[in-house]
Order: structure tokens, then sequence, then C-alpha cells
């Protein structure tokens, strides 16, 4: 089973699980849990600052792995010891009878990196809900000079208030010491000459507070990048993440519009973009249990994302004949 993730770096990981939820997750019961772990080691990796231990999202992986196979027939003495890659094939060996996948695809890990971040994302578990995440609530700094090369992410997303040049530069250093897909550097003030150099390097930059669902979008596409890399997954599903095109103030100005086709489709449209709206909002915060579920919770954000966009899209194009309130919808004219 995976080593305990908390090392000389305090890292911490989530979702992190109760003896419970993961006796549910994987059909076993309590009891034997405890037994597996007592036997074989196979127990929650993560120790709490209270003594708690908890199951991180790797102990879940593997312990679904294992119940499957135990599941299949195979014994716990003879397999408790494989590390995950063996368990895939064995697996593998037994859905390729079927012509099916018996392996789900492993979570992106990704890391957090700065203490505003971390305490941010404690209150919108949602956006991280699709990956095996690690919270590291330091600076850039303490982070270059303590993160170790042992550690390894698919993602890193780093929280940078005021972006400098010396701030890109650790910032490069952690991504190519992580080994890193993508890079997401999330900042409050920054110049256009810094933003063109995090481009230059191929790092995507947001500005923060970052709206929860354009987070949960781009964790989501580090995931389907991943699973396209490895032949499980369509990349084309998925388009860039849009800001939002109307405020709450403006769309309520445009439900007033009159256009030049008597009809209601402003007063409709705007509804809809409300509820999209609300939606993503509520989205973000909700947490999830199943690893099923988690496994497309990512993909909701981003085509409700999508289907946002689409509807605010309409309601510029219905909009465009209109013959009063002009100035109300400062949207239109940016348009």
């Amino acid at each position: 089973m995976n080593a305990p993730i908390q090392t000389a770096v305090s890292l911490e990981p989530r979702p992190l699980y109760g003896i419970g939820t993961v006796a549910r997750l994987t059909g076993l019961k309590s009891d034997t849990l405890r037994v597996w772990e007592r036997r074989y080691g196979l127990g929650a990796s993560y120790k709490s600052p209270t003594g708690r231990r908890q199951y991180t999202q790797s102990d879940l992986d593997h312990l679904q792995l294992v119940a499957a196979l135990v599941k299949q027939g195979v014994r716990i003495g003879e397999i408790a010891a494989s590390d995950r890659k063996t368990l895939e094939v064995l697996l593998e060996q037994q859905g390729s009878t079927s012509g099916s996948r018996a392996v789900p695809p492993s979570k992106s890990r990704a890391v957090f990196l700065g203490a505003d971040l971390c305490k941010w994302l404690d209150a919108h578990q949602g956006c991280i809900s699709g990956v095996s995440a690690l919270l590291a609530r330091m600076s850039v700094d303490e982070a270059v000079a303590s993160l170790g090369a042992d550690q390894s992410a698919d993602l890193l997303v780093v929280h940078c208030p005021s972006l400098t040049l010396q701030q890109i530069k650790g910032v490069e250093a952690i991504a190519d010491r992580l080994g890193v897909r993508r890079t997401i550097v999330l900042y409050q003030f920054a110049n256009e000459q810094w933003l063109a150099e995090l481009e230059r390097q191929g790092h995507s930059a947001l500005q923060y507070p970052v709206e929860p669902s354009q987070l949960a979008f781009e964790i989501g596409r580090t995931q389907v990048e991943k699973e396209t890399s490895e032949g499980i997954g369509n990349l084309s599903d998925l388009m860039p993440a849009k800001p939002r095109m109307f405020n709450d103030a403006e769309l309520r100005a445009a439900a007033e519009e009159k256009i030049v086709i008597d009809c209601e489709c402003p007063r409709h449209l705007s509804d809809l973009i409300r509820s999209l709206n609300e939606f993503e909002t509520y989205s973000s915060a909700c947490s999830v249990e199943n690893w099923k579920d988690a496994a497309i919770h990512a993909s909701i954000y981003a085509y409700t994302c999508q289907a946002r966009h689409l509807m605010e899209k309409a309601l510029q194009s219905a909009l465009e004949g209109r013959t009063l309130n002009v100035e109300s919808t400062p949207a239109l004219k940016r348009a």
C-alpha cells in the first residue's frame, strides 16, 4: 500500500475518509478492514493533528482494487503486499475477457500551494473532488526550500498574491521538481509583463479569488488530459472555460428589454442564466464521497459552464435588436 503521505513537508491530503465511508465504497465490512490493517498493514495512512487515522484517496483507490480482486476469488494474502500497478494488471486481465475496462482511471494528483488558497479550498471542497489533492499551506519561497524531490504531481496550483519575477522562477522550480503536466497561478496583483512571462512558459494564470466553477473546470481538464494520454478519454469533449458575460444586475435589466420581435425570450434566457449561475455556486461547495460520482463531478462544472456561456450568447443575440433601455445593459456595449 502507498506510504504515508505526510513527510518532512506538511502536505494535507484531500479528500479524507473515515472507515465507515471506506467500507461503503469498497463493499467491505468495517471489521474486515480492521483485520486487513492489523494483519497486512492495509490501513489508513494519514494521521490528523488530533491523532485520528483517516484514509486518503490513494488508500481508498488501493483498497478498491484489492476488494475487487478478492471478490473475484483471489486470496487476500496473495495480493496484500502488491503495489497498485500489479493490482491493475491483474484486474485488466480479468476485464480483457469481457472486453471492458476493469480498472477505473486513477485520479490526477494535484498540489495546491498557499495558505490563503488552502483555506479557501476548505470552504470549496467540491472544486477538488475529482482529484487526489495535497494542500501545502506555505508560500512559494518556503516550498522551494522545503518541498522534496520525492513528491510528484500532475497539476500544480499556486497562489501568488503579488506576482513577481522571483515568484515566477520559484513556481517554475517547483513545477520542474514535481514533474507536473500543468501549472495554474492564481494572482491578485500582476503586471502584463509577468503575465506574459507565465504564458510564455506554458503556465495558466487566473485572477484570485477565482470563480469556483472556473477552477473546477481547469482541474477537471487536467484529469481529462491524463485520461486522454492513457487512451481512455476524449479531450475534444471539453472547451475552455468562459468568464461570465452578465452580472445579476445586467441580467435583471436584460429581462426588461423590448426587442423588435415581440416575445419573452430575453426574460426566459435571463432566468435560465441566473439558474445556471446559482447551480455553479451550489455545486462548487458540493462534497462527493462515491468515487464514481467524483469521476464525473468535475465534468459537471465544465458542462454547466459551457451551457451558461451558450445561453449568454443567445441572450446577447436576442438583445441585438433592442429598442429600449440600451444604457441599462453595459455588457451589451462591451460585446
